[in-house]
């Protein structure tokens, strides 16, 4: 992975090779302006005496991660699109599902607090209108985030231009494939309202149980506390004593006896389209976003995306279909480690731990610093003796009774005193890890994210330097 390289006075320059970047540790020309990505400031340089080539960053916006690539663009020898060096590669996780459910937490404790026999909280006028251009917080989290790791980048590298995937998704057309014409205006619901709908479709009997002549209720196949939406397609017809039975209980635990009936229902259920909808609803704001930094910008298309990455057979992922977006003749040098970046937040302001009831069990610390730690400070321990001998590098969670526990790629290490801690860096609302590039086609995002990966060659130069 290249290594970004500033001048004496912070301006970017052109990122170096790690080796590079180990020569100028050793020889006392550079010194570690962060770890993470990892960044030197040169001692004896400045950006007016140094050329930059033509760096451009490149975004996959998507629901839960965004690719994100940076690339040396060098002009094709046959003439047409230019060809990419690739020098960086990082994929943004998202956390705008965990904004949702804490939202609808808050909501739901709020109408609580008002029907309990408290003193009376009279609600506001719904007379505050929503500006131009708003958005859900869990979107607008999406659009905030990716934007500000561009401005990151932009102060990290010499960039000249940006490219962005610019997708929309026809989601009736992801749910009825022969959908045309005038169907798209006509709807699932032409001519029906819901509760008809599903009898006409269901066949006027209970899905779980084929009770009939009886009252049905409207049932949501998967839960809207699981996160099931009210779609049509997530609607079944079930007696009062199944729907009461089954709860918010997933379809497969419910009917583990008759799987072949669960089989049936889900069959009639689709896929849902709340990632869809999520990037549809944020394209063009994301577009703004990075429009406002002043770089050129240039948006390709999904199919474009697709047809390069076939074309060049470079494998499925988010940071390398930001590679493949916009013109580009060839790709080099893509087989590179990527950099996790984990959207974690900055903590809460909830001050107690709540049972599924609702009632405290226990009380969280008041200061958010502990022995000059922070949670989510990257930190590393030196443990000399007993059953947690040995180094740990992660992420601490700190204790008002200084015994921390570390996140670190192999896992929690819990019970490690602050006096073995040692500051990296502090934390600033992400979680950081690497995933080497062999690891890319054979595991999946998920498998892949618990692994971590150094920089080779700069872990004793990093060392010594902090």
């Amino acid at each position: 992975m290249a290594v970004f390289v500033l001048d004496k006075h912070g301006k970017p320059l052109m990122p170096c090779s790690e080796k590079r970047a180990r020569l100028l540790l050793q020889r006392r020309r550079a010194r570690v302006h962060r770890l993470i990505p990892f960044v030197i400031r040169l001692t004896d340089r400045l950006a007016a005496d140094s050329e930059c080539q033509p760096l451009r960053l490149k975004l996959d916006p998507g629901s839960k991660e965004t690719g994100v690539a940076i690339v040396r663009e060098v002009a094709s020898d046959v003439g047409g699109a230019p060809d990419a060096f690739v020098l960086s590669l990082a994929e943004i996780i998202h956390r705008g599902r965990k904004i949702s459910e804490a939202l609808t937490a808050r909501c739901s404790m709020r109408r609580a607090r008002r029907g309990r026999n408290t003193r009376y909280r009279a609600p506001r006028f719904d007379n505050r209108r929503r500006p131009t251009g708003w958005l859900a917080p869990s979107l607008r989290h999406r659009v905030d985030t990716t934007a500000a790791w561009v401005s990151r980048f932009i102060r990290l590298a010499p960039l000249s231009a940006l490219s962005m995937e610019l997708v929309r998704f026809d989601m009736q057309a992801m749910e009825n494939p022969e959908i045309s014409g005038i169907e798209y205006q006509q709807g699932t619901l032409l001519g029906y309202e819901v509760k008809e709908y599903l009898l006409a479709k269901f066949g006027r009997v209970c899905s779980y149980c084929d009770a009939s002549d009886c009252p049905l209720e409207t049932e949501h196949i998967v839960a809207k506390a699981n996160g099931g939406s009210s779609r049509v397609s997530n609607l079944t017809l079930a007696c009062r004593p199944c729907n009461q039975k089954k709860g918010d209980l997933p379809l497969e635990a419910f009917l583990r006896k008759d799987p072949e009936r669960a089989r049936r229902i889900l069959a009639r259920a689709k896929a849902p389209l709340r990632d869809a909808a999520a990037v549809n609803a944020t394209r063009f704001a994301l577009l703004d976003a990075i429009k406002a930094f002043g770089l050129p910008v240039e948006t390709g298309s999904g199919g474009q995306t697709k047809f390069n990455r076939r074309r060049l057979e470079v494998p499925k992922s988010h940071a390398l279909d930001a590679v493949c977006v916009g013109h580009v003749d060839s790709i080099a040098n893509w087989q590179r480690p990527v950099l996790r970046i984990k959207c974690t937040g900055r903590g809460n302001y909830q001050r107690t731990r709540l049972t599924a009831h609702g009632f405290p069990r226990g009380y969280l610390m008041r200061s958010k610093r502990a022995f000059g730690f922070q949670t989510g400070d990257m930190v590393k321990a030196v443990v000399p003796s007993g059953k947690k001998a040995g180094t740990h590098v992660g992420r601490v969670a700190i204790r008002a009774t200084g015994s921390f526990n570390i996140q670190t790629a192999a896992g929690p290490v819990q019970g490690i005193s602050y006096k073995h801690c040692k500051l990296i860096q502090r934390g600033d609302g992400y979680g950081y890890s690497f995933v080497p590039p062999s690891t890319m086609e054979s595991e999946t995002r998920s498998d892949a994210s618990r692994r971590a990966l150094s920089l080779p060659g700069l872990k004793a130069e990093v060392s010594r330097a902090n």
